[in-house]
């Protein structure tokens, strides 16, 4: 290789992460560093992933202490910290039932397979078609990439599966046209966070949940950025009093290690028969470890609470601070994911607050969002509304 290829160019990795220039090496909290030295304040959390911080002692030692006893067995086999993670998720929820894969795509590939074949293989009938919305994101599959609502992520693979219909957010009379003879399911984030942080109606998700019982159609809520005590409850679908009948997870659930889940109804188990799914790593012993450690601790440290409160705190600094620039349109979100809608492309100001040391993603092209982990401070929260504010006006949109 010569002297003038760039570095994208010397990697032996495909392009398909357009990545900052920024090499992190060490965490601790709320706090990265990189191969310099630099320090960051972390309010991406690694895209809601590191809910309890970089690091947290208690996974860290539950992780140390399970490398020492057992890495894999396969699922053929019981696995007790698996087990374990099911129980707090069903303890803590209103499933009864988990499956546990590695992603959150995998968790919304799951929760369209068990639809379909509960619709075909319990009630007999020849449903398949899901219907989700505009601006939703579901993933990277084949499938979940095309219940996505948004055209950019599919482009370069069709012909895209069938069985997906689309609505309008927020939108009730847009549901009511798209039910058809053959639609099984409803597939809703309660925040569309790639969107860019777009909140959804209580009383349209009360009217939804009535009309998929309406028309016997599951409900399924995409938590897998909203989940683990991100919006201020453990579950988001827990601010609109509804019990869906399918949840998904991944990002918060343990602490950084891969893992997804599906959380499901009773009336669901004959849906996932043995020998319907599988997945060879997914609730392994390493990352059912770091699982539970991770939801014992957002339980016994109340920390869907604390993300509540800082959720106010920094919504209410952030209105006061930046809604007087004109380039500032809303300040929106729940808990600790909070997006700030400018009337312009964010991605330049997104790479200057990186320089400047605070570390925040685009959702879609023109919101900012905050995401950092639920133990944030209010001075932590004061030092990036400040970074914020003065990047802002540095850059004349006062």
């Amino acid at each position: 290789m010569g002297n003038g290829e760039s570095l994208a160019e010397k990697s032996a990795l495909f392009p398909t992460y357009a990545k900052h220039p920024i090499t992190l090496v060490r965490g601790e909290g709320s706090r990265l560093w990189d191969d310099q030295g630099k320090l960051y304040l972390d309010f991406m959390s690694g895209l809601a992933v590191c809910n309890l911080g970089h690091v947290p002692a208690k996974v860290k030692r539950r992780i140390q202490e399970q490398l020492d006893q057992l890495w894999h067995v396969s699922n053929l086999f019981r696995i007790p910290n698996q087990e374990k993670l099911a129980k707090l998720l069903v303890a803590n929820s209103c499933a009864d039932l988990v499956f546990f894969c590695n992603s959150g795509a995998e968790a919304n590939e799951a929760a369209i397979k068990c639809a379909r074949r509960y619709h075909q293989r319990v009630l007999g009938n020849s449903r398949y078609e899901i219907i989700t919305f505009e601006k939703s994101f579901h993933g990277r599959t084949l499938a979940t990439l095309t219940a996505t609502g948004q055209d950019k992520v599919k482009d370069g693979y069709y012909p895209l599966p069938q069985g997906f219909a689309y609505a309008a957010y927020n939108d009730i009379r847009s549901v009511k046209d798209n039910i058809t003879d053959r639609t099984a399911a409803v597939m809703l984030e309660l925040v569309q966070g790639e969107g860019g942080v777009n909140l959804a109606d209580p009383e349209f998700v009360t009217r939804l949940s009535a009309l998929c019982q309406e028309h016997g159609l599951l409900l399924i809520v995409d938590e897998v950025q909203t989940g683990l005590g991100r919006t201020g409850k453990l579950f988001a679908y827990e601010h609109f009093g509804i019990e869906p009948d399918i949840v998904t997870l991944a990002k918060g659930l343990a602490s950084g290690f891969p893992i997804g889940a599906m959380l499901g109804k009773n009336k669901l188990r004959d849906a996932f028969s043995t020998g319907s799914h599988a997945s060879t790593f997914g609730g392994a012993p390493l990352a059912a470890a770091a699982g539970v450690a991770t939801l014992e601790t957002l339980t016994e440290e109340r920390l869907p609470e604390r993300a509540e409160q800082a959720g106010a705190y920094a919504m209410q600094k952030l209105s006061e601070r930046l809604l007087p620039y004109s380039i500032v349109q809303s300040v929106r979100g729940i808990g600790l994911l909070i997006g700030i809608a400018c009337s312009e492309p964010v991605a330049p100001i997104v790479t200057e607050l990186h320089r400047r040391g605070l570390l925040v993603l685009p959702g879609g092209t023109h919101v900012i969002r905050f995401m950092p982990n639920l133990y944030v401070t209010n001075e932590e929260i004061d030092e990036a509304v400040d970074l914020l504010s003065s990047v802002l006006a540095s850059s004349n949109r006062a």
